[in-house]
């Protein structure tokens, strides 16, 4: 997670070991199997769908694939300072790279104007939330070149809450799922932009009450979350004690759905942010 050679893989720092041959094959096959326009031909896929990479998932109120190709095309004349990852709550935040837009091409207003601005000021920001995605859509995507060749001095990551749902084109996952994913997402982050700063966000409290089960499953992935941001010396950002009432209520003030957040919402989530971006030279 440092960015050090990982000896497993490289048994004397450059040639590949067993493991890491079969790393490569498995990298190199799904792009082979594509252009061959063959079946693909793993046998030892994992169990844990949300670290296999996987393009567009569910429908919703955006188009995913022009979303990602909007990302393609802005991305390096950007060069952003600043590049945010994950799903609908990052999504709807705000930013104008890539534009806001409903699946027919019109514009979509931001659910955060007012905080985006005053969080992320004159900054180049690059927003990488797609609506819907789970870890396995992310992987897709920085395997796909949303990050390729890009010099970001942060990277903030939110992304798992979806992991949590359970619909016809993918299934729930466990806490301990969710966090290999996560790890597999920031080992990605690592490799491709190493000298960027990452902060993983804790999954954000979802529903109204503390008892609800996804609540509660989102509770226990976080806890295994801090457990590995420990180990691997991550930056770990909770802000669940800002979004939930004494009683563990999150509220419509600060939500619309119990979910995504209202500008007084992210405006919690852009003041716990301000420490790492005034703490950064641009």
């Amino acid at each position: 997670m440092d960015g050090s050679i990982n000896h497993n893989m490289l048994g004397d720092w450059l040639h590949p070991t067993p493991a890491g041959a079969e790393a490569w094959a498995k990298a190199m096959e799904p792009l082979l199997s594509e252009l061959m326009g063959d079946p693909s031909r793993d046998t030892k896929k994992p169990v844990n769908s949300a670290i296999v990479p996987t393009s567009k998932l569910e429908k919703d109120s955006y188009d995913w694939w022009v979303r990602h190709a909007d990302v393609l095309q802005v991305k390096d004349s950007l060069n952003p300072d600043i590049v945010l990852i994950g799903n609908s709550i990052t999504h709807f935040w705000g930013g104008s790279f890539p534009p806001l837009k409903y699946a027919d091409g019109r514009s979509r207003e931001p659910n955060g104007p007012n905080s985006w601005k005053e969080t992320f000021g004159n900054h180049r920001v690059l927003n990488l939330g797609f609506g819907w995605d789970r870890t396995q859509n992310v992987l897709w995507r920085l395997d796909h070149g949303e990050l390729d060749r890009l010099d970001p001095k942060l990277v903030i990551i939110h992304i798992g809450t979806n992991n949590t749902s359970q619909t016809k084109n993918a299934r729930m996952n466990t806490p301990e799922e969710i966090v290999e994913g996560l790890k597999a997402i920031c080992l990605r982050v690592r490799s491709k932009v190493p000298r960027a700063k990452i902060v993983l966000m804790e999954i954000m409290p979802r529903e109204e009450k503390s008892d609800n089960p996804r609540r509660i499953l989102i509770n226990e992935t976080n806890k295994i979350l801090q457990t590995f941001a420990q180990e691997n010396d991550i930056t770990l950002l909770d802000i669940s004690s800002e979004m939930l009432t004494p009683d563990g209520i999150l509220t419509k003030e600060l939500t619309f759905d119990f979910c995504h957040p209202t500008d007084a919402g992210y405006q919690i989530w852009g003041n716990a942010l301000q420490p790492f971006i005034r703490g950064i030279e641009f």
